[in-house]
């Protein structure tokens, strides 16, 4: 562990209350590993009050693994928007298999609220944010709300709005842990190389950013990985990202 972020772990309370400033964690862990992003996560708020935000898409199994590594029993919270693969909810439940993850949350878009809002399941096309909005952006509100802090899997070569991304920021009331903001492509790949990985199944097939299925497609070799998001669109975020949490 940085030395630097010894004294902030002193700091720590069992609640959501006092956590140390986003700022100086961010300063004291902007040049260690992700496994040791992830492990100081877990002593500043508790396992209890901690959980990773993955989608199970095609560079997930890297930080679902480094984070086994550190305690496979933190919660694993995963969108399941009713628009994903097939591909995508069997590759979940292969990396629960393999990575002996102990507590995967699946958690999905009220009914109520996808009858009143998107009865011809034509939400994706009119109205994409409000889309995002209601399979995901709301559903993780409302499935962070026991925790002091998340990690997600932003890499700043993702680009955009990610190009800058610190590696520890505030999000809200929380804080949110990004152990990959400073990892590149080729130690991904060493990560899945090491661990042997298996691939997202729809990877081969040159899907390289896997999202809901509308709003998803193959991108060419001469692209940006995400390139194939929301293509011919502005949008470039599903808004989990964007939009503070409560």
């Amino acid at each position: 562990m940085n030395e630097l972020a010894q004294p902030l772990l002193a700091e720590r309370t069992a609640g959501a209350r006092d956590l140390p400033a986003a700022a100086e964690l961010d300063h004291a862990l902007r040049n260690v590993t992700p496994a040791e992003v992830i492990a100081c996560a877990v002593r500043t708020v508790g396992r209890e009050r901690l959980a990773l935000v993955s989608s199970f898409g095609t560079e997930s199994a890297a930080l679902l693994e480094v984070m086994a590594d550190v305690d496979p029993a933190i919660p694993v919270i995963f969108l399941d928007t009713g628009w994903l693969f097939e591909e995508t909810l069997a590759y979940r439940d292969t990396l629960i298999a393999t990575l002996g993850l102990r507590d995967v949350r699946s958690v999905k878009p009220l009914e109520e609220t996808l009858r009143r809002e998107d009865a011809n399941r034509e939400l994706w096309f009119s109205d994409p944010d409000a889309c995002c909005r209601i399979r995901k952006v709301e559903p993780l509100q409302r499935a962070l709300a026991p925790f002091s802090a998340w990690i997600n899997g932003r890499k700043r070569f993702q680009g955009g709005p990610r190009a800058t991304i610190p590696v520890v920021e505030e999000d809200g009331k929380r804080l949110k842990f990004n152990p990959f903001a400073n990892t590149s492509r080729e130690q991904i790949a060493a990560i899945y190389a090491e661990a042997k990985l298996p691939p997202h199944p729809l990877a081969a097939s040159g899907f390289l950013s896997v999202g809901c299925m509308p709003c998803t497609s193959r991108t060419s070799e001469d692209e940006d990985a995400r390139a194939g998001r929301w293509r011919g669109r502005v949008k470039t975020e599903c808004g989990i990202h964007t939009t503070k949490t409560a």
